[in-house]
């Protein structure tokens, strides 16, 4: 393009700028630049192409956007990018290029999966990383303290939660609730290595997540990001934190116990760490923080998840809805089918939990024989339809409350299948006009009655009519029960033999 405008502008002797900026679609302003670049001023934009662009200062936050919803829009990326940073300094253009060539270069160039860090926006991330650090003295006796480290990928600002005992998930969920409110907000996401209070399993990038910590994230609006297994730079302000907690704020130190070790962590963080002048932004994370993060961070409202027992034991749910207890198998809502959940045993019950909120979801009698399998039918049932929705549906089909009363002798019989009789019932009186009085008082008086025997009934009685042993006036009070039972066997019969 350089050398094609020098040529049509041939010194003055050839094309006016305003022709040359018509010609080739430009605007004068560019054709003037580069008329008035010597020969070495080319050379040096020819040679390096890649020459840095405004929005380069915000490349790490765009990529990091793509690739969590790679078909977003270049307007959409730049509606998201200016609800960060305020008004964009470069025109819509610019921007449709710039995202144009970035997604070309994430697509072929980007040879690792892990999200990159975040940097130069605020409020987006905050990275994660437990460590620990032994022979410290606490009471007079070497200790080792457990710790996670929080720091925040644009303003640096850090917090340390710490326990004399090893990390949970527990206490790593009442670790984050100390941070956020520490900091007054929480980011869009954290990063974090793939410890089992966050990741369970990886295979490929599929991640099995602790159910637990997922629900608590769920509930926080906190998108969880796990880095690739032993790849530590993906991650690095934190790593450096870890070094910097052990180093700078607990070697060396001794405390009378454990709430002095708090208090010292408290104190050093407000006014050591986060108030040097970091070595990478040059300024301090607290006024770096108060002054340009703050106000991106989003609200923080506190879990109201409420955790269970950490004494319950958990199992892994198998894919026909089976977990392991004592050399026994035993049912689990089919919901809860290839999960984890919590279990206890309590006076011969053997009681299954939400993991999160510890409550029960169902119970079994703990069997003191081995190798059995107990199941509970329920578990396995579809409950989307209500009984009571079932029940109004046979109540329409009959007179009267003719409905009510088969349903309770439905019931009656075959308690444990009462949802099925009365489909099963719904389908055959759907198959039959309106009952005569007389039928409907003969399947009354029955003492039991199924789906199956009322079909029977329904078939018997209108061969006894074609018949001519019964008609409508047989309903009535003082007439003699008529005996349907050979009707049924003939029906039966003729039903075999294809006569019906």
């Amino acid at each position: 393009m350089i050398h094609k405008i020098k040529a049509m502008h041939d010194n003055g002797e050839g094309m006016t700028l305003r022709a040359i900026s018509r010609e080739l679609n430009i605007s004068r302003n560019t054709v003037k630049k580069y008329l008035e670049m010597d020969e070495q001023s080319v050379s040096v934009m020819l040679a390096e192409p890649s020459r840095v662009k405004w929005l380069d200062n915000y490349r790490d936050f765009l990529i990091n956007q793509l690739q969590a919803y790679p078909r977003l829009s270049a307007v959409k990326l730049m509606r998201r990018l200016k609800m960060k940073v305020g008004q964009l300094k470069i025109s819509d253009r610019s921007i449709r290029r710039y995202v144009k060539k970035l997604k070309q270069e994430v697509a072929l160039g980007q040879h690792r999966y892990y999200e990159p860090i975040i940097e130069t926006v605020p409020g987006v991330q905050c990275q994660v990383d437990p460590g620990e650090l032994s022979q410290v003295l606490i009471s007079g006796e070497p200790q080792t303290v457990y710790f996670v480290v929080f720091v925040l990928s644009f303003s640096r600002l850090m917090y340390v939660g710490v326990s004399l005992k090893p990390l949970n998930t527990l206490r790593f969920i009442e670790m984050h609730n100390e941070a956020f409110r520490y900091f007054g907000g929480v980011t869009q996401e954290c990063v974090y290595d793939q410890t089992k209070m966050v990741v369970l399993h990886e295979q490929y990038r599929e991640l099995e997540l602790n159910a637990r910590f997922h629900q608590y994230a769920t509930t926080t609006g906190l998108r969880i990001h796990a880095c690739e297994g032993f790849d530590p730079e993906s991650k690095g302000k934190v790593e450096a934190g870890v070094k910097y907690v052990k180093q700078n704020c607990l070697y060396g130190e001794t405390f009378t116990n454990e709430s002095a070790l708090r208090e010292h962590v408290r104190q050093w963080l407000d006014e050591v760490a986060n108030q040097r002048t970091h070595g990478t932004t040059n300024q301090r994370p607290q006024y770096h923080y108060d002054h340009f993060e703050r106000s991106h961070m989003l609200h923080y409202q506190p879990s109201m998840v409420q955790l269970c027992n950490d004494n319950l034991l958990t199992r892994q749910v198998d894919k026909t809805g089976l977990i392991s207890w004592r050399s026994n198998k035993y049912s689990v809502p089919m919901v809860w089918q290839q999960n984890r959940i919590a279990v206890s045993e309590q006076d011969g019950k053997l009681l299954l939990h939400e993991p999160a909120t510890g409550e029960v979801i169902a119970e079994h009698t703990v069997s003191l024989e081995k190798g059995q399998i107990i199941k509970n039918r329920d578990h396995y049932r579809d409950k989307t339809q209500a009984v009571e929705v079932l029940e109004a549906e046979l109540q329409a089909l009959l007179s009267g409350d003719h409905g009510l009363a088969i349903a309770a002798l439905l019931k009656a019989t075959m308690p444990r299948f009462y949802k099925d009789q009365l489909r099963g019932a719904i389908d055959i009186l759907k198959q039959h006009d309106v009952l005569p009085e007389g039928l409907m008082a003969y399947i009354l008086a029955r003492d039991n009655l199924t789906a199956t025997q009322l079909r029977d009934h329904i078939i018997a009685w209108k061969s006894a009519q074609v018949r001519g042993r019964v008609d409508d006036s047989s309903h009535n009070s003082s007439a003699e029960p008529i005996d349907l039972s050979i009707y049924q066997q003939v029906t039966q019969t003729s039903a075999r033999r294809g006569w019906l």
